[in-house]
C-alpha cells in the first residue's frame, strides 16, 4: 500500500508538472519574437498587463535576494506559480539592493531617487516602470514623485530611453559606446514590450527601436552588459551575472484533484 501511495503522489506531481508545462506554451509561446533593425538583432517579448500577471521581485520571504532566476522559479513553484518570462529589472548596489525606487505588493521597499550623479542610472531624466490595477506605465522619476503614485509594483532605473515621444537628449547617433542592453516600453495601447539586444547597440539606436518600431511613447533602460532573460519556450535561462530587481510575468499552476477528491 505504501508503494502505491508513493506512486500515486509521484503520478500527481508528474501531472502537475505536465500541466504547468502546457501552460508555458500559452501566452509565452506567442509573446517573444526576433527583430533585426539596422543590422542589430533584438529579442522582443510583449505582454498585455490587463490579461497577464506582471510583477517585480527582489527577495524571498526570509529577505534574501533571489540573485537570479533559478531561486525565483523555486519560490514561485512553492506558491503555485511559474515563470512565463523574466528579465533583470533595474540597477542595484553591491549587496543587490535596488539603487532607486522599489515597490513590491504595494509596499515601498526603497525610496525614489531624483538626484543627478555618476553612471547611467543618474543620467537624468531617469524613470519608473510601475504597475497598478492591470495597467503599466513608464514615468519620468520627478514626475512620478510629484504624483505620489500608489503602485502595486514599481522599479526605478535609468536613463529614460524615450520621454513623451522624444529620445533622451543625451543620446548621440554617432556614439561609439556599443553594449548589450535591455529595456522596457509601454505602447499607446498599454502593452508592455521587453527588449534585450542580441548584439551590442548604441543608446540612440536602442531608443529608436522602442519609439519607431514598437510605438512606445515612453521607454526605460534597465541595464547593459548584465542584461539577462528567462524565456522557457526558447530554452533561455541566463545565469552569468547576479541580479537585483527582477521583472517577471507569471502564471498559476492549475489545481488538480487526486482520486480522493482533494487537491495535492
Amino acid at each position: 500500500m505504501r508503494i502505491q501511495r508513493v506512486f500515486a503522489r509521484r503520478l500527481v506531481a508528474a501531472i502537475m508538472l505536465a500541466a504547468a508545462t502546457a501552460c508555458l506554451s500559452g501566452p509565452a509561446t506567442a509573446a517573444c519574437r526576433d527583430l533585426v533593425v539596422q543590422s542589430a538583432g533584438y529579442t522582443v517579448c510583449s505582454f498585455d498587463p490587463k490579461t497577464e500577471e506582471i510583477r517585480v521581485y527582489h527577495s524571498d520571504p526570509e529577505g534574501k535576494p533571489f540573485s537570479g532566476f533559478d531561486a525565483l522559479v523555486r519560490q514561485l513553484w512553492e506558491e503555485r506559480h511559474y515563470l512565463v518570462f523574466a528579465t533583470n529589472g533595474g540597477m542595484y548596489h553591491d549587496d543587490l539592493s535596488p539603487v532607486g525606487l522599489f515597490v513590491e505588493y504595494g509596499i515601498e521597499r526603497r525610496p525614489i531617487s531624483t538626484k543627478a550623479g555618476w553612471g547611467n542610472f543618474h543620467l537624468l531624466p531617469n524613470g519608473v516602470f510601475s504597475l497598478k490595477d492591470g495597467k503599466a506605465a513608464i514615468t519620468e522619476s520627478r514626475r512620478y514623485a510629484r504624483r505620489h503614485v500608489a503602485a502595486d509594483y514599481a522599479t526605478q532605473s535609468g536613463p529614460m530611453l524615450v520621454i513623451d515621444g522624444a529620445l533622451h537628449p543625451r543620446f548621440l547617433p554617432d556614439s561609439d559606446s556599443f553594449k548589450i542592453r535591455n529595456g522596457v516600453g509601454v505602447d499607446r495601447d498599454g502593452k508592455v514590450h521587453f527588449v534585450i539586444s542580441n548584439t551590442p547597440v548604441r543608446f540612440y539606436d536602442f531608443a529608436r527601436l522602442f519609439r519607431d518600431t514598437l510605438g512606445c511613447p515612453n521607454a526605460l533602460y534597465l541595464d547593459g552588459t548584465i542584461s539577462s532573460a528567462y524565456i522557457p519556450e526558447r530554452g533561455r535561462r541566463d545565469r552569468l551575472f547576479p541580479l537585483g530587481p527582477i521583472i517577471a510575468v507569471i502564471g498559476t499552476v492549475p489545481q488538480l484533484s487526486s482520486g480522493s477528491g482533494r487537491t495535492p
